[in-house]
């Protein structure tokens, strides 16, 4: 999609109703279970933010950001994710979580991103964290510099999220699922799954 076409649609993309957990569940594993608000609260879930951040690239056409994760003895480590993290007690807002997050991840100021829509919360059982995913865009490609968090950035082109061709399932272990077939994205040759899968899964319908 070309940039400027993107940004021509942002108000219809800060209208339309989210998909919320239908559209999150289309990427979800089948063992994924469907936490009610009230099973989540009970867990008291750490609160984390992340961005989903739009611009344009040498060809003006719509590009996004991932990161793959550095190597770590955790749950999440090398999975590939939107720049983000958990809320700290500088922040006032979960917005001003996943602004700032950004830009100590991947160097991008906050100044020179401008966040359009909030997404619905993700609950992420194995961490027990609940993240709420904001979309933003810039004008420009910005000038990335990444921290000890970061092991690789990872330009997306939006047409590939909205194309069917970039849906897949792989096999996976982990620690708390065996040989399990999950659905994922595809692109650049990285697998993208769980979380950020089921965020990407609204993201795609909110907007095709």
């Amino acid at each position: 999609m070309n940039f400027n076409n993107f940004k021509q649609r942002i108000q219809q993309f800060q209208k339309i109703t989210l998909g919320g957990l239908d559209a999150q569940f289309k990427m979800a594993p089948k063992l994924r279970l469907k936490y009610d608000p009230e099973q989540i609260s009970a867990n008291n879930p750490k609160r984390a933010a992340v961005l989903a951040l739009f611009y344009p690239n040498d060809k003006n056409e719509t590009t996004f950001l991932l990161t793959q994760r550095a190597s770590y003895k955790g749950t999440h480590s090398a999975q590939i994710s939107f720049p983000g993290g958990k809320i700290e007690q500088i922040d006032t807002s979960l917005q001003e979580t996943a602004l700032r997050e950004t830009f100590e991840e991947v160097g991008i100021h906050p100044d020179s991103i401008s966040v359009f829509r909030e997404l619905t919360d993700v609950y992420i059982p194995p961490s027990n964290f609940l993240a709420t995913p904001f979309l933003g865009f810039s004008v420009k490609r910005p000038n990335f510099t990444t921290n000890h968090e970061v092991e690789k950035l990872i330009e997306v082109l939006l047409s590939d999220l909205l194309n069917d061709s970039s849906l897949t399932t792989v096999i996976m272990n982990t620690s708390y699922m065996k040989n399990a077939e999950v659905p994922c994205f595809k692109f650049n040759n990285y697998v993208v799954w769980g979380a950020t899968a089921m965020m990407l899964s609204e993201i795609k319908e909110l907007i095709s």
